[in-house]
């Protein structure tokens, strides 16, 4: 027999509590009976019902468990890879307080709406990065969302291509499988849309041969901003300040290319929630089962048998003294 919690202080309270009490009363039985002068062996029914009472209800308390038998446990989960543009356009403030530091915040509740799943995270602009492996670990990916600024990345345009590639890769090699297994990877890209890459459509049909779902948040406004840089605006080669506007024409295409779907977050926008709930409605992979011992807590027996006994006891009536 094995138990649900180990006999600590508040069972020793109570069973230190039960005999001072129950002494007490058979000390005033025992001085009563020698001034009367009579036998009080009787008390010693009640003393044995109230003991055994009060003895299952402890055993209760502690959750006794008995009986093994054998349970499968199947490890289920999803492997999902989130792409990051950290060009100087994610640094435009038309989402406040800027549209890489709105993004950073809503990873961080995407991250943890996954926790039994693996998480991995590429940084892009132009060229892709690995900046976090797939993991199951929240902390190491919250700690690496953290730190994303866009001088992690050349400063050069931005190309959907390499990280889509980069992804593909990574998620197709972590297991060779049947194509129905592929259903449970997803590819997340997230940028303002501004691509300026030749390789993206060919990315998008190794995607969708792949059978992977790639889901696009586009982040930002139809009418823009400026993009900070230092005290001033980013300007062009002209000297004209730079107002960043979303592109969620390229993004839209995109998913609807390897039969995903557009999320978007704006001034009075945000479709991170349904892009939480899309994935989560994406079955997962079986990664492993195993039989593992398992028995039930049996509890409700000794407290059926503790409440037969309360009933006994109020129900019998016995003489303790007789006079």
């Amino acid at each position: 027999m094995t138990w649900f919690r180990d006999f600590g202080w508040v069972e020793l309270g109570g069973v230190g509590l039960f005999v001072l009490f129950y002494a007490l009363y058979v000390a005033k039985l025992w001085r009563i009976s020698r001034v009367l002068h009579t036998p009080f062996y009787t008390v010693l029914i009640k003393l044995f019902t109230r003991t055994a009472f009060f003895a299952l209800v402890i055993i209760a308390i502690m959750g006794p468990s008995y009986g093994g038998s054998k349970r499968e446990i199947k490890s289920v989960g999803k492997d999902i890879m989130i792409c990051v543009d950290l060009s100087k356009s994610m640094d435009a403030f038309d989402v406040q307080p800027t549209r890489l530091e709105k993004i950073k915040f809503e990873m961080k509740k995407i991250v943890a709406a996954f926790n039994s799943d693996r998480v991995g995270v590429i940084i892009f602009s132009s060229e892709a990065f690995m900046q976090c492996p797939l993991t199951y670990d929240q902390n190491a990916l919250n700690l690496f969302i953290e730190t994303m600024n866009t001088s992690l990345v050349p400063s050069s345009g931005t190309d959907f291509g390499p990280p889509i590639k980069m992804a593909l890769k990574k998620l197709t090699e972590q297991k060779e499988g049947p194509r129905s297994e592929q259903k449970s990877k997803v590819i997340v890209l997230i940028s303002d849309g501004e691509d300026f890459g030749e390789e993206t459509d060919e990315m998008a049909r190794d995607v969708e041969d792949n059978n992977i779902k790639l889901f696009t948040l586009g982040v930002g406004t139809a009418r823009g901003s400026q993009i900070q840089s230092g005290r001033g605006y980013k300007t062009d080669q002209r000297g004209n300040t730079i107002v960043s506007k979303l592109n969620a024409g390229s993004l839209k295409a995109l998913a609807s290319k390897t039969d995903g779907q557009y999320f978007e977050i704006n001034e009075s926008r945000n479709d991170v929630n349904r892009l939480i709930n899309t994935i989560s409605k994406i079955e997962g992979e079986l990664r492993d089962t195993r039989m593992v011992d398992v028995s039930a807590n049996q509890y409700f027996y000794f407290l059926l048998a503790a409440l037969v006994l309360l009933v006994l006891d109020i129900l019998l009536s016995i003489r303790t003294v007789t006079i």
